[in-house]
Formats: C-alpha cells, sequence, structure tokens
C-alpha cells in the first residue's frame, strides 16, 4: 500500500425493511400435512391447545422466500461498519475488542442453545458448572465473595447495585436517612441515573486541575445522608484514582457503601482489585472486559460481585455446588428479588469463560499489558496532530483510553467533532459520537484495547492525520461528509422528539398514519 489511508466505499443498497419486501402468500419454507398415521396417535397438534391461548388474529409477520431474506440481511450486513470488518479504535469506551470465533462456535452449540433455563438443575450440570467456575473466576479477579451474571447489562447492574445498597441500609432501619448517592462527571452516566430511578437524590463530584475527582469535594459531599459511592475507575478519560482506597474509606466512615463500576476493566486485570481499593460492590461487562461481543447493544451480560456481607441481599437464584451437584439456590434471605429473566444470558457467559480459560492468569494480565501500551501509543501519535488535545494530566500516561479535544481545532477551521466522525466513515473507520456528559469541547474518545496491532492503529492515524489535513486545506470536503458512506448528511433532528420515534414497524405505522 501506497498509503496507509484504505481507498473504501461502501456499499449502499438502498434496502428497505424486511416488512416492506413483504408479498403475500411468500413462502420461504411449506410445512407438510401431518401424516395420517401420526395424527391418529398425537392428534393434529393444533386442535388440543386450549382456546384461551390460541390466536385471534394472525400474526403480521413478512412473508419472504428463502433466497430474499438471505439477500437482505447480507445487504444489511455489507451496510454495517464493526470490530471484525474494520479498525474500530474509535468506538472508545465501549471496549471494542476481538472475540475470538472458536467461542461463537461454542456458544452456538445446540448443547447450549437446546437448553431450557426451566430444566431441572440435574439435566444442566455442564452450563451450571459454567456458571459457578466463572463466578470463582471474577471473585479472584475482584476479591470479592460472590457474583451473579442475571443483570442484562451494565446500566442493569448499576440498578442492581443501587438496589443492593437501598436493601441494606433498609435491613440497618436506616433507607429513610440514607437518601444520597455519590459519583463523579466523568464516570458512566448510569453510575448517576441508575440510583436517580431508585429515588435517591445524586450529588456528583467534579475533576480537579489533574483531571482526578476532587477528594476535597467528597469530603464536603459526605454526610449521614450519604447511602453510598458509585464510581468508575479509571474513568472515562483514562485516568486511574491513586487514591481511590481514600475514596472509599471517607464514603465507609459516613456509613455508606461503595459500588465499582468495572464495565471496562481492560487495562486493569491483574493489576488491581476492587477488594483492595475498598469496594462492597463491583461489576463487569463480560461483553467488554471479557471479550464476549456487543451484538450492537446486546446480548450483554452486567456481572455483579459483592463481599461476603452483602450475600444476603443477592438476586435469586444463586448458582452453588454442595460438592457433588450445582444447583439453583432461591433460599436467599433478604434478596431484592430478581432483576431480570432467569439467569441472564448464558451465551455471553459461556464466551467470557472460554475467553478466560484461554489466557489463564498471566495472559489476563498481558491484555492489559499491551491495552494500556496501545492506548500510551495512540496517545502519543494523537497529540502529534494539529488541533487536538488531550484535557487534564498533561503530560502523563493513561490507562485504557483517552477522551480528546478537538476544540483548537475547530477554532481555527470550523470543522466540529461531528464532521471529523462523518469523514471518517469515508476510509472505513467508526468513530463514536457520544461522549457523556459533554465536558470535553469538541470531544473524541478513543481505546485501542489489547486487539489491535501496532498496523492497525497506525492506519487509524494515518486516517485522522489526512482529515486534519484537509480540514486546514479544504474544510468543506470534512463538513459535507461523509461521501463513500451508505447514507450521506442526515437529518438528525428527530432523535431529540420522542413523538417521532417508532422503535417498531407497528408503532412507525401507528404514527404515519397520523
Amino acid at each position: 500500500m501506497k498509503t496507509k489511508v484504505r481507498n473504501f466505499h461502501q456499499a449502499k443498497w438502498d434496502e428497505p425493511i424486511i416488512f416492506e419486501l413483504s408479498t403475500k402468500g411468500e413462502r420461504g419454507i411449506i410445512m407438510p400435512d401431518v401424516e395420517h398415521e401420526i395424527e391418529e396417535e398425537v392428534g393434529d397438534g393444533i386442535s388440543k391447545i386450549p382456546g384461551n391461548m390460541i390466536r385471534k388474529q394472525v400474526p403480521n409477520l413478512p412473508e419472504l422466500s428463502q433466497m430474499r431474506v438471505l439477500k437482505h440481511y447480507l445487504r444489511l450486513s455489507q451496510e454495517n461498519l464493526g470490530a471484525d470488518l474494520n479498525v474500530d479504535i474509535g468506538q472508545g469506551t465501549c471496549t471494542m475488542k476481538y472475540s475470538p470465533k472458536i467461542n461463537d462456535r461454542l456458544a452456538n452449540s445446540p448443547k447450549l442453545t437446546e437448553l431450557h433455563p426451566s430444566q431441572d438443575g440435574s439435566t444442566v450440570q455442564g452450563i451450571l458448572e459454567i456458571l459457578y467456575k466463572t463466578d470463582l473466576f471474577l471473585r479472584e479477579i475482584s476479591g470479592l465473595d460472590k457474583f451473579t451474571f442475571q443483570p442484562g447489562g451494565g446500566s442493569q447492574a448499576i440498578l442492581a447495585m443501587a438496589s443492593l445498597i437501598q436493601a441494606y441500609h433498609d435491613f440497618n432501619e436506616e433507607c429513610d436517612k440514607k437518601d444520597e448517592i455519590i459519583t463523579t462527571i466523568f464516570s458512566h452516566p448510569s453510575d448517576a441515573a441508575a440510583p436517580a430511578v431508585k429515588g435517591y437524590k445524586i450529588i456528583t463530584i467534579y475533576p480537579n486541575e489533574d483531571g482526578l475527582p476532587d477528594i476535597e469535594a467528597l469530603k464536603e459531599a459526605v454526610s449521614g445522608h450519604t447511602a453510598g459511592l458509585l464510581i468508575t475507575n479509571p474513568e472515562d478519560t483514562g485516568i486511574f484514582n491513586p487514591k481511590i482506597a481514600e475514596f472509599t474509606r471517607i464514603i465507609h466512615e459516613a456509613g455508606g457503601l461503595c459500588g465499582y463500576d468495572q464495565a471496562n476493566a481492560n487495562g486493569i486485570l491483574g493489576i488491581t482489585r476492587s477488594k483492595e481499593a475498598g469496594f462492597d460492590i463491583c461489576f463487569f461487562n463480560l461483553h467488554k472486559t471479557f471479550s464476549s461481543p456487543h451484538g450492537c447493544g446486546g446480548p450483554a451480560t452486567g456481572a455483579l460481585g459483592v463481599t461476603g456481607e452483602l450475600v444476603k441481599f443477592m438476586p435469586v437464584p444463586l448458582v452453588e455446588f454442595d460438592g457433588e451437584k450445582y444447583y439453583l439456590n432461591y433460599d436467599v434471605s433478604h434478596s431484592i428479588g430478581k432483576v431480570r429473566s432467569y439467569y441472564g444470558v448464558t451465551a455471553a457467559v459461556l464466551k467470557a469463560y472460554s475467553w478466560i480459560m484461554s489466557l489463564g492468569s498471566e495472559g489476563l494480565k498481558e491484555v492489559s499489558r499491551a491495552a494500556v501500551l496501545n492506548n500510551n501509543y495512540l496517545l502519543k501519535k494523537v497529540l502529534e496532530l494539529r488541533g487536538v488535545s488531550a484535557p487534564y494530566a498533561k503530560g502523563r500516561h493513561r490507562i485504557e483510553q483517552v477522551r480528546y479535544s478537538w476544540e483548537k481545532l475547530t477554532e481555527d477551521t470550523g470543522v466540529t467533532t461531528e464532521d471529523i466522525t462523518n469523514r471518517m466513515v469515508d476510509f472505513g473507520f467508526h468513530m463514536w459520537s457520544s461522549h457523556h456528559p459533554f465536558i470535553v469541547p469538541q470531544p473524541m474518545t478513543l481505546e485501542p484495547t489489547e486487539s489491535y496491532s501496532k498496523a492497525e492503529i497506525d492506519e487509524y492515524i494515518a486516517g485522522l492525520k489526512k482529515v486534519v489535513e484537509e480540514a486546514y486545506e479544504n474544510p468543506d470536503i470534512v463538513k459535507s461528509a461523509p461521501h463513500n458512506s451508505v447514507v450521506h448528511k442526515i437529518d438528525t433532528s428527530s432523535l431529540d422528539d420522542p413523538s417521532k420515534w417508532a422503535v417498531t414497524w407497528r408503532a412507525y405505522l401507528k404514527k404515519s398514519k397520523k
């Protein structure tokens, strides 16, 4: 290649949604009639269904042949960018890493897919063993005493953490008094949103000049009303708080509990643990740190762990082992109840289990070393570009990611971070546009993880360099981007208007008729 910037042009199919492709009477498969001998023995399979279980109307499903279904989804796949297709460093904070395909094969095995969560425990010993042993792995990684895989993602795990904190104070008859949760501005937004759903007042700590959560502000915020602390560390700036144990000590002295948001622990596996930092609760996103893929927002798992003192409040059931068999334990004295159906997304746990088993303890440490090395190489190369900065902690290394700022470039050229995001698509790159809260002006959050090679990181940097050159020399080409993508400029105003949202085809039909 003469240049690291690829000549990329994405397929554009102008593909309708599948309901619009539907043709009445078209079929992908025609079911044969029940054979006479079988019908005499067991009936037609329909007439014995109780009347109250039979639909009054046929469900509105698209009617297509197999070939048209195949074409439809293959075309849609060509209109996507993702970790298995392009260098997805720009999906910052989401930890887009390689998920070994052997793990997908394992999760797609009929030995897992044909299980039913209501089966008797004696018939599902294999998957219960995997759930239990993954629990043991995470106990060792975190230092905590018990894990559940019930939460269906990070935000649900944070809601469960807030529920555990509330249950703990209720048990101690302090629930009415303990009505405040403390978090930090660069912790994940759900660390404020989830406890707010539980009725807590949220107090947010802002950073000092070094980019660290201000410990003096924390001391002022703590009171007899403090129920707990929910915090991400390192925060989404990539800065690790070296005073984290002092933070948890201050909260404990006020009678609160400490919850560790480790959705992304990719730079600290085997390096630091929740226990030594003084946390009572923590969670890991298995679809981030432990490689189980995102799958466009799911299937996900927020693996939630607690100290021994809090086990009695955990969601039921818990997977246990009595020395001979694995079983589901519903006897949890002060359980917060279920936070999700059944036991969570078992396929995601299996993939994470396989990933941990393949790496071992030293391999997990190497993941962190490589992720931090990659990130700091990327940090050095990005800061060589014109118009970009890395606010806070000037001159210091970061952990697994960095939140950069294009403020200077915007002042010089009028090109915004959104414009850069759109132009990077023209070179086959994705750059995430969500950096909440927007404290850093014109933000760009990058995270290379351990998965990408130096050559791929250099390729991404070359793309950024090309866009920066264009911004200063021909800003209109950046402002009018993307040019080679599935869609060009789109009207995003409807995203802020719930009356225009239609998340299902049925909802769209209702709204379009108005």
